[in-house]
């Protein structure tokens, strides 16, 4: 995976969002969370079930592409 946008569930504020960020750059991913829009842009060498693995370890819902 190079770069893909993948809806993520459960975020009100912008903690939210750095908690995912964070999450996902813990698996070598460069990430944009926009908590508002429920996404996550993803840049890098991770498969889309690392991303979902990172993404649900922080709390949050997976809910693929975007």
């Amino acid at each position: 995976m190079a770069e893909a946008t993948f809806k993520v569930e459960g975020m009100t504020c912008g903690g939210c969002a750095s908690s995912v960020k964070k999450a996902l750059e813990r698996v070598g991913v460069t990430a944009e969370v926009d908590h508002e829009k429920g996404i996550a842009k993803v840049a890098g060498d991770a498969d889309e079930n690392v991303v979902r693995k990172a993404v649900e370890a922080a709390g949050f819902d997976f809910a693929g592409r975007a």
